[in-house]
Formats: C-alpha cells, sequence, structure tokens
C-alpha cells in the first residue's frame, strides 16, 4: 500500500506557526479514505451499498512539530478486523527527513442505513473480502 501524502497548509497552522492538533484527525481520515481506494472499496461505493462507517474511538499521540509547507506520510495499519469492528494504526512521517511526528488509532464500527449494526462478512461479503485482501 502506498502512504497517503499531505502538503501541509497555512490555514491548517495555529498562531505558532505549527499545525494545530485537531489537524492530525483529519489526515487520518484522508489517509482511511486513500486506503479504502487503494483496496477497490471508494466511500462512495461503500455508502451506495448502504454501510456506513462510523468512528467509535480515536487516539493521537504527538511526537514532533509540523509546520507549514512540510509534507507528511501518513502510512496506514489495520490493526485488529473481524467484519465488525476495524481499527486502523497511522504512523506521520516528514517526508524529506523520515523524523516520526504523530502516531495513533482510531477504532470503527460497520452499521446499515437505519444505524444497525452489522457483520461485513454476513451482510456485505464483496466489501468484506475487499477490505481482508488488503489487511
Amino acid at each position: 500500500m502506498k502512504d497517503y501524502i499531505h502538503k501541509v497548509q497555512y490555514y491548517e497552522t495555529d498562531k505558532m506557526a505549527i499545525v494545530h492538533h485537531s489537524n492530525y484527525i483529519r489526515w487520518f481520515e484522508e489517509a482511511r479514505v486513500h486506503w479504502l481506494e487503494q483496496i477497490g472499496c471508494t466511500m462512495e461505493s461503500i455508502e451506495a451499498e448502504g454501510v456506513g462507517i462510523p468512528v467509535m474511538s480515536v487516539t493521537c499521540n504527538y511526537h514532533s512539530m509540523v509546520r507549514f509547507g512540510d509534507n507528511v506520510a501518513v502510512k496506514v495499519k489495520i490493526g485488529k478486523f473481524n467484519g465488525i469492528k476495524i481499527e486502523i494504526e497511522y504512523e506521520i512521517t516528514d517526508v524529506k527527513t523520515g523524523e516520526l511526528r504523530t502516531t495513533g488509532s482510531s477504532t470503527h464500527c460497520f452499521i446499515d442505513s437505519e444505524g444497525k449494526l452489522i457483520s461485513l462478512k454476513k451482510s456485505k461479503p464483496e466489501i468484506y473480502e475487499k477490505m481482508v485482501a488488503g489487511v
């Protein structure tokens, strides 16, 4: 899998000229969507199947500062996946130096259009198989 590359924008920084902490969570989401696209499951196609993937929890650990103009790589690794829940781990590094900037994780479940918890393996086996292959 290719890492997601993000170029830091000016509006993502705070008065101290460093990236505001809330933006890292957005980059996690961008990288997660990028991973889904790489395995052949776009958000549009998943949602068209009536499946939602809400966030249940998220953690973010800041190791070093990121500044305007930096390019960062967001690596996605699947921690756990059982077709009902998925845990995703993230590692953000500086593209130029390779320095570790941030680590974190997010946990998600799969729901139907009525908001009820579903098992992808039972209800959407084609999506389940693509995710298993991407793990």
